[in-house]
């Protein structure tokens, strides 16, 4: 379990390993509490292709009022699309340092 409290642009909240099936998948409970509330599910799913390996992200949980207005508004892909693509680019960086 990690939790945090940040600036308005990271909030507060926490993350929990909920699952981890090695080598293949691992699940994480997010809990956000401010700027506001959500709570929301983590998978990132690990699939071998011959040398590498290709790595899914995703992230499904509940859509109040809030977000649902929200998302007439913004794009939940254009506010947090950039963050998985960064993540996932940083994951591949760590992984081609530890490779010999």
């Amino acid at each position: 379990m990690y939790a945090w409290e940040g600036n308005n642009d990271v909030g507060h909240g926490r993350m929990e390993i909920a699952e981890a099936s090695s080598p293949s998948k691992i699940v994480i409970k997010l809990d956000f509490l401010k700027p506001f509330e959500a709570h929301n599910v983590a998978e990132y799913t690990l699939e071998k292709q011959g040398e590498a390996t290709q790595v899914t992200w995703a992230m499904d949980g509940p859509s109040p009022y809030f977000a649902k207005l929200l998302g007439v508004f913004c794009s939940m892909d254009s506010m947090v699309g950039a963050k998985f693509d960064e993540g996932l680019a940083n994951l591949k960086s760590l992984a081609e340092k530890g490779k010999p």
